[in-house]
Parts: C-alpha cells; structure tokens; sequence
C-alpha cells in the first residue's frame, strides 16, 4: 500500500451516487421504476462544459478508473495507467466520468441491491439489461451533471461496444468515439466461452438458482472456473509463454492434482482475488449483454447502415495478440464507418499481451492515444 499518494496520479478520490425516480424501460420488456447510479468525476468541467470524457468500463470493471480511497488502499482505479494529471486521459485538460453501469455489484442497482416489491435482493429477479440500457442510463446521468455534449465517449472491450452504442442512439451528444479492442458483435467462439462461464456458475451447489444471498453463501466454486476461464481468454499465448513457460513452483512434479505449475498457481490467484469482490448473478448479466450486442441487428446485419446515425470522428484501436477481440474486428468497424465518410483514425498496436493489452501502459499505445487526447483537448475551450 502506498505511505505517500504515488506521483503522477490524481489522489484520493470518493465516489457519489445519483438516485433516479425516473422509470426506466429495458430493453428487455421491464422496467425500473428507480434506480441507482454510482460514479467518479475527476478534474473539472469548465464553463463551456465542453471538456467532458466519459469512460465505459469493461466486463468486471467499475466507476472507479483512477486514485485512490485511502492511503491504506493496497489498489488504485482499473485504468489509474492512462487517466491522472499529464496522463493520456489529462485530468488537468478534461472533466472525466466513470460510471458503474446498472446490473453491476459496486454500488449502481444491480442483483444485490434490495427490490422494493419484496424488500429483499432482487437476485435473479433483476431484469436483463443490455448496452442500449446502460447508454440510455448513462445519457441521463449527463444531463443531471450539466454536460449536454460528451468530448469524448472512450471504452475497451465491453466498454468499446458501449462507444459503439452511443455513436448510434445520442449522435449528436457526442464529438469523438474511441473504440479500444472491441466489436461490433461477438463471435460464436466467445458466446461459447460465455456460456461455459455461466455454466460453471449456475451448476455450483451454492449458486441456489441465484437466490445464493438468502442462504448467506457465495457460489465460490462457480466463480472461480470462470474468472480462470475468462482469464485465459484476456492473454495471449505469448504473454503465457513468457510469463510462464512450463516452470514447476518446486524442483520435480509431484504425481498428483496439486498446484504444480506456475500458471496453475497464477490462475488460482486471479480466481481467489475475485471471488468476495464481483458478484455472480452480475458476472450472469455482464456476459449476456456481451451475447446480445450486435446494433447491426436492427438493420439486417447491415453495420453500415445503423452507423449511418453517427456523427462523431472515430478513432478505433486494436491489439496484433487480441483473439479475443482480433484486429479483423476493428476493421469491420472502420469499413462501415468509412462506408458512411466518418472521419476515422486507426491504431494497430503491436504488442504480445494479448486482449488485456487495452489496461497496460505500452509506449505505442500511450503515444497514438495520447496525440489523439490532445487533438480533443485542443478543440474544448479554455
């Protein structure tokens, strides 16, 4: 933990909450009547509120992208890499917002939080939500904040796809989408590592139908196989290999199940820091909003026709190891977006780290990002 806040980030930071009478119809068929929506603002927004970046956090991320709660906090926010003062994300220059997105486990209305008709967790109760829900929610909360026009709306992964659908239901609430190593629909393949993630959850003994907060329990086991799994998907071979070769965690192998390889031991250590701070039935809801995303849909399968709503310049970025989200994805973005003359810049970052390469401070990736903050910044006024 740090005595001292380290150099370089933006400092002890809090979180506020926002409580929303207005109801809130899903796309799924039901509707909040209430909700709520935890966030972190960071700089500050100047008087032509014209300087404002949202970030859109990824699968297991949250509102909290930069600083740190105490000087006892051992962790700083998920993208503390990029987002500070004189970082790519200057929060000396911009207004920055991170949100947690509704359905998730860190303080916005999720699965765990109480549902007024029964007076307990809505658990599996909690409806459905897709990234078309988390874009309308999070367009609300702008407007309670004063920004009538995003600079900047910026996302990886999950939240790429989120940059995505803002481009395409709030065009004109937005000057610039950044699109980090994302797609606009996932393949076969990833819906298939999804489903043997939920399964792994749903088939523990403790998950209980979801209804797993009632018994005072966590389906641990579940959780575990697939944060693991999941894991094994966010790297690329490369990185494992160097990583962790086949290197034993003592001299001779033992002849039994035990915890032998380094890799073994590593992955155990992602699943056991997991376990106690992501819930389950929101691990469910993340992955099915993953599974529906696919905005092309609505136009036959036609990317080019539904980003003829967009507006904004678009810069896409993806990572040469990323199989999970390839580059052949980004460049399906970019042939719709320049299907419809957008203004698009791309980065192909070299880089062996596979799809968590998004989260790492490489130099390529600080360096075409960081001249692409700095044309946006040059546009807010002062």
């Amino acid at each position: 933990m740090p005595e001292t806040i380290p150099e370089g980030s933006i400092g002890l930071v809090k979180s506020s909450t926002f409580h929303f009478d207005q109801p809130l119809a899903l796309a799924c068929g039901e509707t909040l009547e209430a909700y709520e929506l935890v966030y972190e603002t960071y700089g500050e927004l100047n008087s032509a509120r014209d300087n404002a970046v949202l970030v859109c956090h990824a699968l297991s991320g949250t509102h909290h992208l930069a600083g740190y709660y105490s000087l006892e906090d051992r962790k700083p926010g998920w993208w503390e890499n990029l987002v500070g003062p004189g970082k790519v994300i200057d929060t000396n220059r911009f207004y920055v917002v991170g949100v947690n997105n509704l359905g998730g486990c860190h303080g916005s209305t999720g699965p765990k939080s109480i549902n007024p008709e029964t007076n307990k967790p809505y658990g599996p109760a909690f409806p459905i939500v897709t990234v078309a829900d988390w874009v309308e929610s999070q367009s609300r909360l702008a407007q309670k904040l004063g920004i009538d026009q995003w600079a900047a709306v910026i996302g990886g992964s999950l939240g790429g796809m989120q940059v995505l659908q803002w481009s395409i239901d709030y065009p004109d609430r937005l000057r610039h989408a950044i699109v980090i190593a994302a797609s606009s629909k996932l393949t076969a393949q990833n819906i298939a590592f999804n489903e043997v993630a939920r399964q792994a959850i749903r088939t523990d003994p403790a998950f209980h139908d979801g209804h797993y907060y009632e018994y005072d329990t966590i389906p641990e086991r579940g959780l575990r196989i697939a944060r693991m799994l999941g894991h094994l998907t966010y790297l690329s071979d490369d990185i494992m290999a160097e990583k962790f070769g086949r290197d034993l965690r003592q001299e001779s192998i033992n002849f039994d199940y035990g915890i032998e390889f380094q890799v073994e031991s590593y992955l155990r250590y992602q699943a056991d820091s997991f376990v106690g701070t992501f819930d389950a039935n929101t691990y469910l809801l993340m992955t099915k909003a993953l599974d529906y995303f696919d905005p092309a849909a609505s136009s036959g399968g036609n990317l080019s026709a539904v980003l003829a709503q967009a507006t904004a310049d678009f810069f896409v970025l993806s990572f040469t190891s990323d199989w999970r989200f390839s580059p052949q994805r980004s460049h399906e973005i970019i042939r719709a977006l320049h299907d419809n003359d957008l203004n698009v810049s791309y980065a192909e970052i070299k880089s062996h780290h596979g799809h968590d390469a998004f989260l790492l401070p490489l130099p390529q990736y600080l360096s075409v990002l960081g001249a692409y903050m700095e044309r946006i910044a040059s546009e807010c006024k002062k």
